[in-house]
């Protein structure tokens, strides 16, 4: 019941433009405060003994009575100042696989004392806690389910405290614009990326196969007999293992019809699939979508772009 009270009347006076720009400071306006359950516990405990010591002419009750009212205050004045003044910026939002969990980070900066057990939580999420020492930055990272590519949007953040007695929430609002990018789930059942290329270029590499002699290697347990070569064995050079290539083309082209699918968001889990294997044995490849075309290339930057246009292929709606 607290926190929709909270909630409502943050998004009553809460009127910030989204996303916010960076960095976002905690000045005294942007700050709500207001009792915890056990806040108000305190202040009719107090209403007891003020109307016990009234009755009664207590005058230690008295003295009782305002030195916790007044330790109450000082409460107060901690739990705000704890808050006061931080500043925020976005952190690092890494993109996931969809079914993983994407992360959404922030960054906390104290331009004073150290600040203790501040804590960022996303609506009707478990919140993430930091001390945020002087001189040093707090990362917090707000985990969230991944379900299906494309994008996830954070939405708005709560930035809380209730230290140092858990009398008071104090408590602002920002909000960056986070969002994560989610690839397709790869489909490892799509098997290994097809060999023959579908552009200009004749150059050939090897990959893996049983087309050519490449080289002997040291034998392994479990290697077929037939690979095995018994002529260099009589030689007396040991027991040694024939390897074999295949040669493909140094370029290769995943095209959206080549991925045999029932439905298009399993096509996209085979290039994703297709697109990481290519990666990973450091083979140049081009992407095929409809309404868009990657030329062939390496690397990080490629491998990143590739997976991006097949997390945002038809414009999925954000999650």
């Amino acid at each position: 019941m607290f926190a929709n009270i909270r909630q409502s009347v943050a998004d009553w006076i809460f009127r910030a433009a989204v996303p916010e720009a960076p960095p976002v400071t905690l000045v005294q306006r942007r700050i709500f405060i207001l009792p915890t359950r056990q806040g108000y516990f305190f202040a009719f405990t107090l209403l007891l003994l003020l109307m016990a010591s009234i009755n009664y002419t207590l005058s230690l009750g008295f003295l009782l009575t305002f030195l916790l009212a007044a330790m109450g205050g000082v409460a107060m004045l901690h739990t705000w100042r704890n808050l006061a003044h931080l500043k925020l910026r976005p952190g690092h939002c890494p993109p996931v696989f969809a079914g993983e969990t994407a992360h959404f980070g922030v960054t906390i900066e104290t331009p004073s004392r150290t600040r203790f057990a501040v804590a960022i939580r996303r609506r009707d999420a478990e919140p993430s806690y930091a001390d945020v020492e002087l001189g040093n930055v707090a990362v917090v990272s707000l985990p969230s389910a991944a379900v299906r590519r494309g994008r996830v949007a954070c939405g708005r953040l709560e930035i809380f405290t209730r230290y140092p007695v858990g009398l008071f929430h104090a408590w602002s609002y920002f909000d960056f614009g986070l969002q994560v990018i989610v690839y397709p789930q790869p489909d490892a059942s799509a098997g290994a990326p097809p060999t023959q290329s579908h552009g200009e270029a004749e150059e050939g590499i090897p990959v893996p196969g049983d087309d050519e002699f490449n080289q002997l290697r040291p034998y392994h347990a479990g290697d077929p007999p037939r690979q095995i070569a018994w002529k260099a064995l009589a030689r007396g050079q040991g027991l040694l293992t024939k390897e074999f290539n295949a040669t493909a083309s140094s370029e290769m082209w995943f095209d959206w019809n080549d991925a045999r699918a029932l439905d298009p968001e399993s096509r996209l889990s085979v290039l994703c699939h297709w697109v990481l294997e290519a990666e990973r044995m450091g083979q140049s490849y081009g992407l095929r979508l409809p309404g868009t075309s990657i030329e062939p290339g390496r690397g990080d930057a490629h491998r990143t772009r590739c997976l991006n246009a097949l997390a945002l292929h038809g414009d999925p709606k954000p999650q």
